[in-house]
């Protein structure tokens, strides 16, 4: 799966791969999969970019907020 929202919150604050991989301990190359959809997080890493970009985990996944009907 594709996490959608990473690439975009992280490109809207200006924050390189290179960068947030390393404020997060994982290697540049593990966030390229992670934001190309080559591998899928864990819940955990999921909570980690959360609490890191203050977003849900909603968005992370979609790039969009949680909407209920």
């Amino acid at each position: 799966m594709k996490l959608v929202g990473l690439i975009k919150i992280r490109k809207s604050k200006k924050l390189t791969q290179l960068k947030v991989a390393m404020d997060l301990s994982i290697s540049r190359e593990a966030l390229s999969l992670y934001e190309n959809g080559k591998r899928n997080p864990d819940i955990q890493m999921l909570l980690t970019f959360s609490k890191y970009f203050n977003v849900s985990i909603d968005y992370l996944i979609t790039g969009e907020n949680f909407k209920s009907k």
